[in-house]
């Protein structure tokens, strides 16, 4: 199998299970149910470096099928340039994908202009979160567009649905995940405590008549523990 026809099969299965990571990384960072601070950190390295990887196959995606005229370049570049219905409007479902992931990406890389403001956080979350309708065109387009899906495509189409169900599910989990998996806490020992192997020491005794609380003379403790009057 030469190169060509090896990208031809395989570059828009890869954009798709790029994409599928982006998304699913994407909702595991923004969640607090399953990472702490230093993971959500690193869950969002990987959502951006699954984000380039995606935009990567999918430029070699649209060059393979305009060059092997699987496209027009103007039905690959417009969505729906030709047309909304059978082959055009499959072609056009991925174009819009390939609009919305650029959208995406474009949001995220300019994330820091939009932050301190609420308003503009809104947009920014808004316009970000076109890459959902991006991976639901891509899913749309992938299963129909071009010719019988393999098995092993139809495994990852399927393996990128569960994914995705999977972290939205815990993207709304309301208990934390992650407390399953932690010991119960350690509570520290109170200062002064003492020592283990020593005995702590002994309860005052009751005075007769006194007030509560007071404690007997060493003397008077001596006889009272052993047994002889005071």
């Amino acid at each position: 199998m030469d190169l060509q026809r090896f990208t031809d099969q395989t570059a828009g299965v890869l954009t798709l299970v790029s994409l599928t990571a982006t998304v699913v990384w994407g909702l595991v960072a923004t969640g607090r149910t399953v990472l702490g601070p230093r993971g959500r950190l690193l869950a969002q390295a990987v959502h951006r470096a699954t984000a380039v990887g995606a935009l990567g196959f999918l430029l070699v995606h649209i060059t393979v099928k305009t060059a092997e005229a699987h496209a027009t370049v103007l039905a690959a570049l417009l969505p729906f340039a030709g047309g909304v219905r059978g082959a055009g409007g499959l072609v056009g479902l991925g174009s819009l994908a390939a609009h919305l992931m650029v959208l995406a990406a474009a949001t995220g890389t300019l994330r820091s202009v939009f932050a301190g403001h609420a308003r503009a956080a809104r947009r920014w979350h808004a316009l970000h979160g076109c890459a959902y309708a991006a991976w639901c065109a891509a899913v749309l387009h992938g299963l129909n567009a071009g010719r019988p899906a393999a098995g092993w495509v139809t495994a990852c189409y399927a393996l990128s649905l569960a994914a995705v169900a999977a972290a939205l599910l815990i993207r709304r989990a309301r208990r934390p995940l992650r407390s399953f998996l932690r010991l119960p806490p350690v509570r520290p020992r109170p200062a002064g405590a003492h020592a283990a192997g020593k005995e702590p020491p002994p309860r005052p005794l009751p005075v007769p008549g006194g007030r509560p609380g007071a404690r007997i003379p060493d003397a008077e403790r001596a006889g009272i523990t052993s047994g002889r009057p005071s």
